[in-house]
């Protein structure tokens, strides 16, 4: 499943306006602006006038290799801003709120032998900002991955008995049996996302498409859910579909089986808070990911489940963190119940059942309508990743 990663460059988010104001714009600083060094060996070093309150800081990296700032509270840890990823000799600006505290900058730069300095504390008078966070550790996150990992599991579990009827129900010649056995083992699968670039080249071979393969859907590296998908609804015998949908049983117990020494880490779990809804922006809402079932809608349900399992496991790193999770919540349960208007003669609670209504039927209201709701949705999801960071505390 393709991967579209959006950078969020501050962790002071009150709002999804606070969102935009926060990015970095990349321009100069003008002559008047105080630029702060961001370098393994001056870090912090420019900060000429500290203040509390509403501004905006410049950030010049001085090193050859990326690097990332944070403005961290000593006493306290927690994070009043980050900007990452800063290229050398590149100056990025961003907008913050600083509350009384004693703060330091501090600078990670990649392929550095220091590669984490802090610079000199400064302290401010006046009011905490209630909009600094506390940081993320690892030891915060174990507990958190080891409940995602039992989930994957049982539902690895799942998809491998499924996926073993749909080879059976090819096997036996019954096309409409057949379609719905794909769908219920395709979502399966769609409900693992925070784990597919765990699975690795399995993750191609079970999901993968056909962007980039030079013979398209004839190509012999066309293999998984979409290859079935594709003969099954474009007239291809079932006799012909054994082979494929043999391999995707064979490759579904291979992932089984190397499971348990997989990990799924730690980064990952905020990442794909936001990411596997991205992904359904990207593919499953285009119908780009549509080999002939007209399922789209579906795939994206399952994608809520996998979304909604992340924020569970996740909730208690995020309850006090994170100001706007009601609203991710309010506006999940929204996209869900409009995409649950297209699903017509469905049992309930059992997407795999009925008809869903494809993509490229979609009245050009509902097509707005829905990708309206997802794309506020992913304005509130966007802050977890930055939030569930795991961090190093300040030393």
């Amino acid at each position: 499943m393709g991967t579209v990663r959006r950078i969020v460059v501050a962790v002071v988010v009150t709002s999804t306006a606070a969102v935009a104001s926060a990015c970095g714009h990349g321009g100069p600083a003008t002559p008047t602006q105080q630029i702060i060094d961001v370098s393994a060996n001056a870090c912090g070093a420019g900060w000429t006038d500290p203040h509390t309150g509403q501004q905006t800081l410049y950030f010049r990296n001085t090193g050859s290799n990326p690097a990332t700032v944070d403005l961290v509270d000593v006493h306290t840890g927690a994070i009043a801003a980050e900007v990452p990823d800063i290229g050398p000799n590149t100056t990025r600006d961003m907008r913050v709120d600083i509350g009384g505290g004693t703060f330091a900058f501090r600078c990670a730069t990649a392929g550095s032998s220091n590669a984490m300095s802090t610079g000199p504390s400064v302290t401010l008078a006046g009011p905490a900002a209630a909009s600094s966070i506390p940081p993320v550790t690892p030891e915060d996150l174990y507990g958190p991955d080891k409940q995602y990992v039992d989930y994957v599991a049982a539902g690895l579990t799942r998809l491998a008995a499924d996926t073993d009827i749909l080879r059976d129900t090819v096997a036996g010649g019954d096309l409409a049996t057949a379609r719905t056995a794909w769908l219920t083992a395709h979502l399966d699968y769609e409900r693992l996302g925070a784990a597919y670039d765990a699975f690795g080249d399995y993750d191609g071979k079970l999901d993968g498409r056909t962007d980039g393969l030079p013979g398209g859907v004839a190509d012999p590296d066309f293999t998984g859910f979409h290859r079935v998908e594709y003969g099954l609804w474009h007239g291809e015998s079932l006799a012909a579909l054994a082979g494929p949908t043999g391999q995707l049983a064979t490759d579904v117990h291979g992932l089984v089986a190397d499971f348990p020494n997989i990990q799924v880490p730690l980064l990952d779990l905020g990442l794909r808070t936001h990411e596997i809804l991205e992904n359904t922006l990207q593919f499953e809402m285009t119908g780009d990911a549509d080999y002939g079932s007209g399922s789209s809608l579906a795939t994206a349900v399952a994608n809520i489940a996998g979304t909604r399992e992340l924020l569970t496991v996740l909730d208690p790193v995020l309850r006090t963190r994170y100001q706007q999770l009601p609203r991710v919540t309010t506006w999940l349960n929204r996209f869900e119940t409009q995409l649950e208007t297209h699903h017509l003669g469905a049992t309930a609670g059992n997407p795999a059942s009925g008809a869903w209504t494809a993509v490229s039927a979609l009245s050009r209201p509902d097509r707005e309508q829905l990708n309206g709701t997802l794309s506020q949705l992913l304005e509130y999801l966007a802050p977890i990743a930055t939030i569930c960071k795991p961090r190093k505390t300040f030393q």
